[in-house]
């Protein structure tokens, strides 16, 4: 009963009909409803993508971009593999403009899985000259707490920690040059141990948000960004090689964070934009949700996070995710572009929740098919 009043208040809050909301998509975790969502969701944004403001190879679109490889991948799905393609050769398989942003060079992940699949070298070429001139010649900006306002030119705001770290790792396993994995693994510590919160097992969206607190007393700990930080963590270790060292430093962070996102969690399955402050945001924020469902779904698969409590988690998780899938595919409440919790409603979507929800899905079909 309490999720149909709350796909009955989804639909009040976008003004439609129970009748639209009557065929909304099953999310139960089986392969054909699973299929039939993502295949809906990428295919939506294929068909709407060119009202997408953001930059051809901006972060935002990397976000999605790479959970959209993922998704065509697993399920043979043509319409999304031509498009990425087609925003391959767009771009010229080329980075953003800032060299050291880590923002700028997140597009590389699809342009990285990309290279893998179809071994043409100007896919990954642009690439690697950048990450390499970066990784050798890293900025020497200082950072930690007591800066005010981060530094572009380091990995100062915890988002950055799904962006750039992937392509580093993956850059360093394809070509065993010590210098992309020694910049990564010295960026990532420099920012957590500027960022994250121990006794949270969460991270600060910035230095600025260290100290800022939520009307209800608690400290501000951003969904997005700690979603962001707990979905990139998967895409490391899964660019790592089996027997790096360095992978028993992010599995306890992923673990820790694990946690949290366990405590966080509200009854109906979702995260809010701000985690320790749910009532100040009352909608289900789903970038938020769908990167935590996609990191659960990640651990359950790999082994890392065993027993019934994940399991659970990830289920309800995809639940609330499904609700808020309109009948045409289209994602609602997904924060806008920001950097602190902002309130979403049914019909605001974004590129990188979408893609978040395909990494999910594309999880999700490989736990089952075990």
């Amino acid at each position: 009963m309490k999720r149909i009043l709350a796909i009955f208040s989804f639909a009040l809050a976008a003004g439609l009909s129970l009748s639209a909301q009557e065929e909304q998509f099953s999310a139960k975790l089986e392969k054909d409803d699973i299929m039939k969502v993502c295949t809906a969701v990428s295919s939506w944004q294929i068909d709407n993508f060119d009202k997408v403001k953001h930059r051809r190879n901006g972060w935002h679109n990397g976000a999605l971009y790479i959970g959209m490889f993922h998704w065509a991948e697993k399920a043979g799905d043509a319409k999304t593999a031509d498009f990425l393609m087609k925003i391959g050769k767009e771009t010229k398989w080329a980075p953003a403009n800032r060299s050291y942003h880590a923002d700028d060079i997140c597009v590389g992940q699809m342009y990285i899985e990309m290279y893998k699949k179809h071994k043409d070298e100007k896919m990954i070429q642009p690439l690697k000259e950048r990450a390499f001139y970066v990784a050798s010649h890293p900025s020497d900006a200082p950072l930690s707490k007591k800066d005010k306002v981060g530094k572009d030119t380091r990995w100062s705001w915890c988002d950055a920690l799904f962006m750039a770290p992937p392509v580093y790792a993956a850059l360093y396993t394809m070509t065993k040059e010590d210098v992309y994995r020694d910049y990564m693994i010295s960026e990532f510590k420099e920012c957590t141990d500027s960022l994250y919160d121990e006794s949270e097992g969460l991270y600060y969206r910035d230095c600025m948000r260290i100290g800022v607190k939520e009307s209800n007393g608690a400290k501000q700990f951003w969904g997005r960004g700690n979603g962001w930080v707990f979905g990139g963590i998967p895409l490391i270790l899964n660019n790592l090689p089996a027997d790096d060292p360095s992978r028993e430093y992010f599995i306890n962070i992923y673990k820790e964070m694990a946690e949290a996102a366990l405590r966080t969690q509200d009854k109906d399955g979702h995260w809010h934009a701000s985690l320790l402050d749910p009532g100040a945001y009352p909608y289900p924020e789903n970038s938020t949700s769908a990167f935590f469902c996609y990191g659960l779904a990640w651990g359950v698969n790999n082994g890392i996070l065993q027993g019934a409590k994940y399991k659970k988690a990830m289920k309800k998780a995809w639940e609330g995710l499904i609700e808020a899938v309109h009948p045409d595919g289209k994602l609602g409440f997904v924060q806008p572009v920001g950097a602190s919790p902002k309130p979403a409603n049914y019909d605001s979507t974004e590129v990188y929740g979408v893609g978040a929800l395909l990494l999910a899905g594309t999880e999700i079909l490989k736990i089952l098919e075990k």
